[in-house]
């Protein structure tokens, strides 16, 4: 049998993209002077809809300062920038969100 293409094996290029607890840590210490910190809320109506003991929690990044939680990624990459990359400036596309992170 075959090995499968790169692209359907999880050990490939997914595998290389994995988020650690270090990596989430490190972003953390990156960007938090610049984020809000958003609440985490519940909706006892909806977990009794699910049912089956289920709790759905609501990471409110609508309320971060753009209104979304793209100011964390947008603010992350950028602090993660070389100083010869970031001397060549930063160029993004948004009409939206991601625009007023940048």
């Amino acid at each position: 049998m075959r090995a499968a293409p790169a692209v359907l094996r999880p050990d490939a290029a997914a595998a290389a993209s994995i988020v650690t607890l270090a990596d989430v840590r490190a972003a953390h210490r990156r960007i938090f002077r610049f984020t809000h910190r958003t609440p985490v809320l519940t909706s006892e109506t909806l977990d009794a809809r699910i049912g089956g003991g289920a709790q759905l929690l609501f990471k409110c990044e609508n309320l971060q300062k753009v209104g979304a939680f793209k100011a964390r990624g947008a603010q992350n990459a950028i602090f993660q920038l070389t100083e010869a990359e970031a001397a060549g400036g930063v160029v993004t596309h948004s009409s939206g969100n991601h625009a007023a992170a940048v």
